[in-house]
């Protein structure tokens, strides 16, 4: 093989490996030029209004929404949003309901079964309904960006380019273990619950490949995370960011059912949750054999 067949397939394009690098240097750049630029804006507009939220997710997504763009210019020779599965097809209303939902019962039915059988307990807290209100919203307004910071990161633009060079299984695996060991320096990180986050890796690609939209697995990332911080008041992959109002919810079961520390997310019943959801959008009969129609698009696209 040449020099130039390392760096070139024989499309001509640059081959993934250096695509992906470029990448991330570009994002690298991005966030450094956005945080340099836009963060002065944002905290100028936060002491007018007395508020500090987190602003790290924020210039996360605009950093990577610039990334993008520079890789449709300059690397992809002219490809536009839809390459990574966000262009006008994908915001069709019924997919991205379809993801909200899933990913929101995907741990709220595992976590319902917990409380049910005791190994969850409801505990009361000082606050009421509108101290509730402004947990449930401030939590909305970080877990949102963090999750679309987060899908653009490992399944937009690397996921696109993954499935291109080796095929959508392949991509949906390697994205999968990168998106587990990004949160091995999480507080209370361990093997099981790193593993149940490659899980999650595998159980959120399943949705941007069943529904060809990064914007429904986006909404599922924070269907999830939401359920979890905004509704039942229990740590999200370890981090407990958010100050529970008028319940929260403590665990007095096994951490490997539970979750312990790390949340309901790290636990069996969370692992069970993702399996139902991966067959609901894999298995099921109505599906239609997805896998072999993602085999069959892939090879006339090659």
């Amino acid at each position: 093989m040449s020099a130039a067949e390392l760096i070139h397939d024989r499309d001509g394009r640059l081959r993934a490996p250096i695509r992906i690098a470029a990448f991330i240097i570009a994002g690298v750049l991005a966030f450094a030029a956005v945080q340099g630029l836009l963060y002065p804006l944002l905290a100028l507009g936060a002491g007018l209004t007395g508020t500090r939220p987190s602003f790290g997710p924020t210039m996360f997504v605009v950093a990577l929404l610039v990334t993008h763009l520079a890789m449709f210019k300059w690397i992809e020779r002219g490809r536009s949003w839809s390459y990574v599965w966000m262009g006008e097809t994908a915001t069709r209303p019924r997919p991205l309901v379809r993801g909200a939902i899933i990913g929101a019962l995907a741990i709220a039915i595992p976590s319902a079964l917990l409380v049910a059988t005791g190994m969850l307990r409801v505990e009361a807290t000082s606050g009421g309904t509108p101290q509730w209100f402004e947990t449930a919203w401030r939590s909305a307004a970080i877990l949102l960006p963090a999750a679309a910071a987060e899908e653009l990161m490992i399944r937009g633009y690397p996921f696109a380019v993954l499935r291109e060079a080796v095929g959508s299984r392949m991509a949906l695996i390697g994205t999968s273990v990168v998106f587990g060991l990004l949160h091995a320096w999480n507080p209370g990180a361990t093997a099981m619950s790193i593993a149940l986050v490659m899980l999650a890796g595998l159980f959120l690609g399943g949705v941007v490949l069943a529904t060809q939209s990064l914007y429904a697995a986006t909404l599922a990332h924070f269907a999830w995370n939401w359920a979890m911080a905004g509704f039942l008041h229990t740590p999200v992959s370890g981090l407990n960011e958010f100050a529970p109002a008028g319940y929260r919810i403590t665990d007095s079961g096994p951490d490997w059912i539970t979750g312990g520390p790390w949340g309901p997310e790290g636990g069996v019943g969370a692992a069970l949750g993702m399996g139902a959801g991966l067959w609901y959008l894999f298995a099921r009969p109505s599906t239609g054999k997805l896998w072999q129609r993602l085999a069959r698009r892939e090879e006339r696209q090659a």
